[in-house]
């Protein structure tokens, strides 16, 4: 098997330091987790911005004062978020796009999101598709079901994506597929053929599916954004305490984990920025 990619979602839009403590917001913050991830064994670190009370935000000014303190302190790749927060507009979920990070996501449909709908024209994917291109960021297809893969390989076979596609199968959003082993299984079944890999578990399905993952020649997204808790009624003391679980796990399992430069390879990126 390839080397194991484990990928840092440090902070997401949601979750608030009322409910983590441990939560970065600041740049700063969002650094000096990173760089504790990339330690822990971590190559990818996932970001969404903050405003300074904590609201979500997708100025390019900030993500750019984050991503250049990463630089400073790590060589993780950095991986922005498109989806911003529900009830952004397209346009401003995009807008960090033009900082031309090595990766960003790409949501391939709408869906349920808890109480609220994460909504994703396919006009607009497609502008978010092109503009990827264009500054030569390489997407990660967020899957929420079965539906948006089979959209991803409608496109593909379009050329509206290029190949090799990595793609994230989000499990566990209320309102989308459960974070179940049958339907990672299912969605592994009808992944297209030349393509990367990652599952995100939500909540208590974050530990399950990623050894499922690593077991079936995955990746895995660990990190406060998609769970806090380290177990049942314990929160986790810091995104790193997530990484440092699943790399010891996959280690054990004789999976070694890839560094960012060996991720890099991996998923085809042509150089660090």
């Amino acid at each position: 098997m390839e080397k194991l990619i484990i990928t840092a979602a440090l902070t997401g839009a949601e979750v608030s330091k009322a409910r983590q403590p441990a939560l970065p917001i600041t740049p700063d913050e969002i650094a000096a987790a990173a760089a504790e991830c990339v330690s822990a064994g971590a190559s990818i670190v996932h970001l969404h911005a903050r405003r300074p009370d904590g609201t979500p935000t997708q100025d390019p000014a900030v993500y750019r004062e984050i991503i250049t303190a990463i630089h400073a302190c790590c060589d993780a790749i950095v991986q922005i978020s498109t989806g911003g927060a529900v009830g952004m507009t397209a346009a401003e979920r995009l807008a960090p796009v033009n900082l031309e990070p090595e990766m960003a996501t790409l949501s391939m449909g709408s869906v349920n999101f808890g109480d609220d709908v994460f909504v994703n024209h396919p006009t607009d994917m497609r502008a978010f598709a092109q503009a990827m291109q264009e500054y030569g960021v390489k997407p990660e297809l967020e899957i929420f079901d079965s539906g948006m893969l089979a959209t991803a390989s409608r496109w593909l076979k379009r050329g509206w994506l290029d190949s090799p596609l990595h793609v994230d199968l989000v499990l566990g959003v209320p309102g989308a597929m459960p974070g179940t082993p049958e339907s990672l299984m299912f969605l592994h079944s009808q992944l297209p053929i030349d393509v990367t890999w990652t599952v995100a578990g939500i909540g208590p399905a974050q530990l399950p599916l990623g050894v499922m993952a690593i077991l079936l020649g995955g990746h895995v997204r660990v990190g406060f954004e998609d769970n806090i808790f380290f177990r049942k009624g314990e929160l986790a003391r810091s995104n790193a305490q997530l990484v440092a679980r699943i790399a010891r796990i996959s280690r054990e399992m004789d999976r070694p984990v890839a560094s960012p430069d060996e991720a890099r390879t991996i998923l085809g990126l042509a150089r660090p920025r």
